[in-house]
Parts: structure tokens; C-alpha cells; sequence
């Protein structure tokens, strides 16, 4: 069996690796990669091979924008910290996954259904996709505010920020509440058609941009609305291209 790894997370990654060969089956780990561009360059010289692990969450974006520049046709097994909301989607897509950290006996199960995998068999990883963004769309976040608890929902937010190390979620009429959630963990739940995680601080609603001007180095300098100060949001030099192409993606959106 051989198998690529896809995992950002290097102390991950080599748990897994040394999971899978403490198995004692026949398996090759022939390539380990930590992006989407890794993937894709890879891909372009090397033969996919017989199963994938895929983390949901990767260096430069998550890793469903493989799908739109690839066909990939063989069986992933997602690793992903999702919450149960996500894990239904991939229910219903008969796609299997693991839960961060992984246990060695759900790999081990999860090898087994993949040794009943047909090779003919069909899996729609956009039907996946589409199955995940309309549970995203419905996502909510419950903000503590003193003594008072309020819900807000993910269409309702323009953009969300870091602060002295707490995230803020501002919404479009201009309110700025904490949230007791990080920005990773955003990024994993957020729909990426929507939003963009620019830098380290900031990610943003596509609609939430009001200006964009050329700055330094390649980058692309923002004005936010609803703006809450004179800060430079600036997208970084590394996420500046996949930015670019987000935005080409969402220009048809309404």
C-alpha cells in the first residue's frame, strides 16, 4: 500500500507516520507534504498513490482547494479537528476521517474500510464540499459578554481579529465582540469561499473589503468596512498569491 501524508503539523505528521508503521502491514509512506502548493507540484511528477491522508486545515488555505486545481480520484482518509457538525458531512459522503489526536485503533479501522474499497468505486469529493459549506453557512458562535450570553451567526460577521491574544468577530452593523475561539480553529470552520485568513491577525468576508491598493513586495494593503482603526491590514507576502485567486474565485458570488 503506499500512501502519501498531507499534514502541516510536523509533531502530527510523525505521529501518524509512526502509526502506520507500527501496524506491521505493508506500507510505503512514499512522500510527506505540509501544503496545498506541495500537492499540487508534487502531483505534477509523481503518481497519486494507493490512499491518502489528508489534513483538513494546511499551511496556506484548507485543503478542499486541491479539489478545484486537481482530480484526484483516490480513496483520502481526512484527518481533521472537526466538530460533530463537520463530521456529518463526511457521514453522508461515505468519506472516512480521524479525529486529531489520532487513536490507533480508529486507524486501524479506517485501514480496514479502505481494504473493502472498490477501485471503481465513484467518490464525489465536491458533493463533499458543498455538503460542508452549507454546515458552515449555518454556523454559529456563542459570545459571553459579562453576565449575558449572545449568539451570533457566521453571516453575520464581517471580518475576525486578534487583539493582545483574544479574537474578536466584527459584524456588518459595526459591533465587535470576543469570541473564546482561535484563529486556526476559524480557518478550519469558516467557508473559504467567504473568508480569507490574509495574516496573522485578520480574516476576512470577501464583501468586507472596500478598497485594495498595491503595496510592497507583492502585497496588497485593505480597507476593511466596518473599519475599527487607522491599522495597516496588509496581506502577507506568502499568502498574497492564493489571495489573488480567492478573490478571482468569489467575483461571481452574490
Amino acid at each position: 500500500m503506499k500512501v502519501w501524508i498531507v499534514e502541516d503539523e510536523p509533531a502530527a505528521a510523525r505521529r501518524l507516520n509512526k502509526l502506520l508503521l507500527a501496524l506491521g502491514l505493508d506500507i510505503q509512506i512514499l512522500a510527506q507534504l505540509d501544503s496545498i502548493a506541495s500537492v499540487l507540484q508534487h502531483m505534477e511528477s509523481h503518481t497519486l498513490p494507493d490512499l491518502i491522508f489528508l489534513d483538513i486545515h494546511l499551511a496556506d488555505g484548507p485543503c478542499f482547494e486541491i479539489f478545484r486545481h486537481a482530480d484526484i480520484r483516490k480513496p483520502i482518509i481526512f484527518t481533521t479537528a472537526y466538530d460533530q457538525y463537520a463530521i456529518e458531512a463526511f457521514k453522508v459522503n461515505a468519506i472516512d476521517y480521524l479525529l486529531k489526536p489520532i487513536k490507533p485503533e480508529f486507524l486501524q479501522r479506517a485501514l480496514e474500510k479502505f481494504q473493502l474499497y472498490h477501485p471503481g468505486t465513484a467518490i464525489d469529493y465536491h458533493a463533499l464540499i458543498r455538503a460542508m459549506q452549507r454546515e458552515q453557512q449555518s454556523y454559529r458562535f456563542l459570545v459571553r459578554i459579562g453576565q449575558r450570553i449572545r449568539l451570533v451567526d457566521v453571516q453575520d460577521a464581517a471580518y475576525f481579529f486578534t487583539e493582545n491574544k483574544v479574537t474578536f468577530v466584527v459584524t456588518w452593523d459595526g459591533t465587535r465582540l470576543p469570541l473564546d475561539v482561535t484563529m486556526e480553529k476559524l480557518e478550519e470552520i469558516l467557508n473559504e469561499r467567504f473568508f480569507f485568513r490574509v495574516n496573522r491577525q485578520y480574516i476576512i468576508h470577501f464583501r468586507a473589503i472596500r478598497e485594495m491598493y498595491a503595496y510592497s513586495k507583492s502585497r496588497v494593503k485593505l480597507d476593511l468596512m466596518p473599519s475599527f482603526s487607522n491599522e495597516d491590514i496588509i496581506v502577507s507576502t506568502e499568502r498574497s498569491p492564493h489571495f489573488k485567486r480567492w478573490l478571482v474565485g468569489n467575483n461571481s458570488l452574490s
